[in-house]
């Protein structure tokens, strides 16, 4: 064959050899995986317009994850994660002002587990909570990321009131007392809605059922209990859990209002439940979470405890395959936050608050690419009522009596594909 038979090939193989990722040893497997999401908003305030290319929300941004793991035991597993997110505009953080903040990588995971399908599910480090995203993750009707209750898209825009700009924005209704002093975060009801440093137990499923348990920060811990099954072709999916906050150091907002009421004592609980009906795909999703709010934010200027909030959200739609590339869901939704203002409001003399959504929208999948393209239009109005007292700067534009918000539109279309 010649003495340079296979010097194309052992080249070939050097050059693969140098540019493959590769595990740093032979025992731990390692999986990468992930996925990038952009997006398109074209907004409306009632007086602005204006299109922005922003991501698809904070911790669902486009990402990537290092997965790993090894048998110890024929039923023990040891392993890691760890999950970086990229963000080309943080959608929570853009405003009518602003088009492209928040850009940069965030580490949204960093911890390892120890796994016995016997015993479940130890895991120590930078994760999810037990309470994380709970009542959102039963929604199964695949549009669980495009079509929630958290305020993406719309969280850093500032109302208007009879056209004129407040100093308020849309996430300051939409706000978790419990989410670490965090004044102005639309997350509804995911009050634990991002990582921390946390120690996590997750029990194995029996018939259907599993629970989860977690504590960290000083002090934080949630519980969870979840359910997914199928019966006489309905899919079914439950969760409810419960989160409670007294963490002396978490933020300089909740450190200053609640520490000179004795210490921090915030908690919040939500449910969520899914059903789909399999041979026709009629589905439906609701969600119910509530902030008990027993110190968070002292006492306004009446001397009045500042209220528990609560929201509630009901998707509903059809999933169905109507072509070959996959399945297509046709859905609309419908939201309320009551009384989860933010504490700049509260302490401004807020008594109560209201922020109302609704939308319509398509996502198509497509299965060969791993892909689902989307086109959602978005609704939203709020008031918040104020008496004459204040222990706090009034925002600009913010009166005495009812205060009732312009509605903001937007029509966003976008894409995700997994890799």
């Amino acid at each position: 064959l010649g003495g340079n038979c296979c010097a194309d090939l052992e080249e070939r193989i050097a050059e693969l050899e140098a540019t493959t990722v590769r595990k740093g040893n032979r025992k731990v497997s390692l999986t990468v995986s992930g996925w990038v999401a952009e997006q398109v908003i074209v907004w409306d305030d009632g007086v602005e317009k204006n299109a922005y290319q922003t991501g698809i929300g904070d911790t669902l941004d486009s990402n990537f994850k290092f997965v790993g793991s090894a048998k110890i035991t024929p039923d023990v597993t040891a392993g890691y994660v760890l999950h970086v997110e990229l963000t080309s505009a943080a959608n929570l953080d853009v405003s009518n002002a602003a088009d492209d903040k928040g850009q940069g990588l965030t580490i949204n995971q960093s911890y390892w587990f120890l796994k016995s399908e016997k015993l479940g599910r130890l895991s120590v480090g930078l994760q999810s909570s037990a309470y994380d995203n709970l009542a959102l993750l039963p929604d199964g009707s695949g549009t669980l990321i495009v079509a929630n209750y958290i305020m993406y898209d719309v969280n850093g825009f500032n109302a208007r009131k009879g056209g004129a700009l407040t100093g308020v924005n849309w996430g300051q209704l939409a706000t978790c007392q419990s989410f670490n002093g965090n004044d102005a975060a639309g997350l509804s009801a995911d009050c634990d809605g991002v990582q921390t440093n946390v120690v996590r137990y997750d029990t194995p499923t029996f018939m259907g059922f599993s629970a989860s348990a977690s504590w960290g920060e000083d002090d934080v811990w949630g519980v969870a209990g979840r359910f997914a099954g199928e019966f006489s072709g309905f899919k079914l999916a439950a969760a409810v859990g419960y989160y409670d906050n007294s963490d002396d150091n978490a933020g300089a907002d909740k450190e200053t209002f609640e520490r000179a009421r004795g210490g921090k004592k915030s908690s919040a609980m939500q449910v969520g439940a899914y059903i789909q009906h399999v041979p026709t795909g009629l589905f439906a999703f609701g969600v119910y979470g509530r902030d008990y709010n027993d110190v968070t934010g002292g006492l306004n200027a009446l001397g009045q405890q500042q209220v528990d909030g609560e929201n509630y959200y009901l998707k509903a739609g059809l999933r169905q395959k109507f072509t070959p590339f996959g399945a297509t869901v046709l859905f609309g939704d419908y939201g309320v936050n009551n009384d989860k203002m933010s504490n700049t409001l509260w302490r401004a003399g807020a008594t109560s608050s209201e922020l109302t959504q609704w939308g319509l929208g398509i996502s198509q999948e497509i299965d060969a690419a791993a892909m689902s393209m989307f086109l959602v239009y978005r609704n939203y109005e709020g008031e918040v009522n104020v008496t004459g007292n204040a222990i706090g700067a009034r925002p600009t534009g913010i009166t005495a009596g009812k205060n009732s918000f312009d509605e903001h539109q937007l029509v966003k279309f976008g894409a995700i594909i997994n890799f």
